[in-house]
Formats: C-alpha cells, structure tokens, sequence
C-alpha cells in the first residue's frame, strides 16, 4: 500500500485543488490520498469562508480517502511553524510514503536548495536576518537576502522564495529533513492564477479570488465555474445558513479580546514583540474593523498577513509558551480525524498498526487517550471552534453546535 499525503487549507476547494488531489495519485502511483487540513482559522489570520467538517467533505468528494485536522497552533501560524507541525503529523502517523505539494517554480532541487542553506546554516542566516530587520527591512525580505547571499548565483533561488507556495514547499523540506524523515516529497507546477491572484477569469483561480468575489458581491453564481459540481452544491446548501464566514465577521469579538487583554498588554501571545504590543494600545482607540485595524498597524517591517496572524493569536489564546512547550516535547501528540472514505478500511487499519501519536476519533474518548500536553492543544482546537461557531450563530441566527456533537464526516 502507498500513502501520498497533501497539507492543504481548501478554503474553499476549488477546481485547482482537486486536479491536485487526482495528480497526487499519478505523480506517486498511491493507492490513498490522506490531507491534513487547517480548522475553522487559518494562516492568512482569518476564519475560514466555510466551516471544517464541510470543507472535509468537500476533499473527500474531490478524491481524498482520509482528512486529518491540522492543529490550531500550526494551522494560524507562520510557514515555518505550519510546516514543522504538518509534516510532523505525517511523519508521526507511521503510513505516508509521499508529500505531494504545488509550487511555483515546480522545480523541487530549487526548494531543496534552499531548504539545506536554511537549515545547516541557521546560525549564520540568523544573525543576517536580524540584523536586516533591525534596519527596518521586513522578515520575508531580510530572509531572502541572507539566502542570496549564502547561494552563488542564486538567481532562481531568490526569485523562487517570492511566492507563498514555493514559501511552503521548501518549509516542508526543511521540516522532512529536520525529523529525519523518510517520506519522499514530491512538487508539480502550480496552474492557473497565483496565489495573491484576485481576478476570476481563469478557469482555476485562487481561492483569495473565490473569497473575494463572495464579499464583495454576495453572489455565488460568480464562483460557478470555479469551483468542482459538487462544492457548489455545498456552497450553494449553506449559503446564508452557515456560510459565508468572512473576515469583518471577526471584528467585534476581536476588538473585545484586545479590550480585555489591553491592561496587561499581548507580549504573552505568539509572535508578538513588546514593540508591537504597545502599538496595538496606542491605536486600540483607532479600532474600526479588523481589515481596517490590519492596515493600520502594518508597516515596512510586518506585512498585513503577519499582522493578521498576530491578531488572530490574541483572539485564540496561542500563546508563546505553549508553542515552545509543544516544540521541545514533540510538536504533535494526537491526529483527529475530521472524514473518511467508507473504501479507505485499509488505511485506517494501517494507521491503528503503526501511528505513534493517539487517533482521535471521538471527542469524548480523548482524555483517556491523551497525555495532559496533548489535551491542552486539542483543548484548543476545540475552543477556537466554538469561537467559530459563535461567529455563524451570531451572523445566522441559528443555534449553537457542540464540537463534542459533531460526527466524522463520512462518505
């Protein structure tokens, strides 16, 4: 049996991540597809358009056997974290043969190029890195200085670590050889718009694009021919009932929690420097949506999506001290199931065999599978969905969903 995996946000699929998911199985030859798939908050700081178990059904109908939750620690952090904790739930589960990711350049030397400077000389790129940002260069950009300075001729390598999934694709890599891995990975060229791409005249656009065109026209005929058949009907099934969940809806419940945090300031939370801590106080009066709280505090130093990031920290509670807690005893300590294919029995039968982290199939079964470390991360994952479901109850009218109720999704 072979086992190829994807790390995906699907938020929402759309026609490019299902050509993934089938040329997954024709790049590797695997007889599964397994995803692990961020929750209901992911890494650009926003909630999801849609919610996970929809989104997990929406995978499955596109050709996954298996949807895993990412846990939220990793799904709303950087690339760097989201990565390592990804890969290491792979790598943990004891059953993949393959990571099939998309990138830019669809050249995996170059990722890999990259990957071995950041990671043999961490160091010495360190101290550049700082050193730039300290200038008032951003993180990104100091990064892809110290790289182009530690490659001769480094050309395509610099020019590759200016698109995000590149970005990812050499973090997995990273990630693969900082376990010891031996789960081959495996890039093919991304098609269609970019990432960043807004514009909704290629028949596979960015899922940004499909976000957008759904906030500012309210409309899902727009996103027709996007999207596969069958997410349609979803979107179509949900629409105005649960869906969609778009980024002011955040607005109130964010602006509360930085009210109730602002006395003793947010150095507490994950990436958050004492620096930018006293500028969220100072511009707190400021405050008129999220979006517009983002602009407001980016500068040349934080990019919009890492300010994003760190306010979405704030609201979650993922704190600086969990993160390096999860870290120094492992990283990932459970894999919850979100959705299976009723053909996928071998699999699963696998994965009882050989994962050296605990399955989480039920909720109400966890704490007496799991070590206090992992309770306090799914306890987590389980309070950011709640906070999810607050968000849809509010905006909906309907009434609220216990994650403890909820069933694996199951085709």
């Amino acid at each position: 049996m072979k086992v190829a995996a994807i790390i995906a946000e699907y938020n929402p699929l759309h026609n490019g991540h299902e050509f993934q998911i089938k040329r997954a199985k024709q790049l590797t030859g695997a007889d599964f597809v397994i995803v692990i798939m961020s929750g209901d908050f992911t890494q650009r700081g926003v909630p999801a358009v849609i919610d996970k178990y929809e989104r997990t059904r929406m995978a499955l109908n596109a050709g996954a056997d298996l949807v895993f939750e990412l846990p939220l620690y990793y799904s709303c952090s950087s690339a760097e974290y989201f990565a390592s904790g990804a890969v290491n739930l792979i790598n943990k589960i004891g059953i993949v043969d393959y990571l099939v990711f998309g990138s830019e350049c669809g050249d995996i030397k170059i990722l890999t190029d990259i990957a071995d400077v950041l990671n043999k000389r961490k160091s010495e790129l360190s101290d550049i890195i700082h050193t730039l940002v300290k200038e008032g260069m951003s993180y990104p950009m100091a990064r892809v200085r110290a790289v182009e300075e530690a490659i001769p001729n480094s050309y395509e390598h610099v020019e590759a670590m200016n698109y995000p999934n590149n970005i990812l694709g050499f973090e997995y890599i990273r990630a693969l050889k900082q376990f010891e891995s031996n789960i081959i990975p495996i890039t093919n060229l991304r098609i269609g718009a970019g990432y960043h791409d807004r514009m909704m005249d290629n028949p596979i656009c960015s899922s940004l694009a499909i976000r957008s065109s759904l906030e500012e026209t309210g409309k899902l005929d727009r996103i027709r021919s996007q999207v596969p058949f069958h997410v349609y009907k979803i979107l179509e099934e949900k629409y105005d009932k649960s869906f969609p969940v778009l980024n002011s809806d955040i607005s109130s419940i964010l602006k509360y929690k930085l009210l109730l945090d602002e006395g003793k300031g947010y150095e507490e939370y994950l990436d958050i420097s004492p620096s930018f801590s006293d500028k969220i106080i100072k511009n707190l009066n400021k405050y008129e949506s999220y979006s517009q709280f983002c602009e407001l505090l980016k500068s040349k130093d934080i990019t919009y999506v890492r300010v994003a990031r760190n306010l979405l920290h704030i609201l979650l509670n993922i704190k600086k001290d969990s993160m390096k807690n999860y870290k120094e005893n492992g990283y990932i300590f459970y894999a919850r199931i979100l959705g299976f294919k009723k053909s996928s029995d071998e699999v699963l039968s696998a994965l009882k065999a050989n994962s050296s982290i605990p399955i989480i199939s039920k909720l109400a079964d966890a704490r007496h599978q799991l070590t206090p470390i992992g309770m306090e991360m799914l306890e987590t994952d389980i309070q950011a969905a709640h906070i999810y479901d607050t968000i849809v109850s509010e905006k909906y009218n309907v009434p609220t969903v216990s994650e403890f109720s909820r069933e694996i999704v199951i085709l």
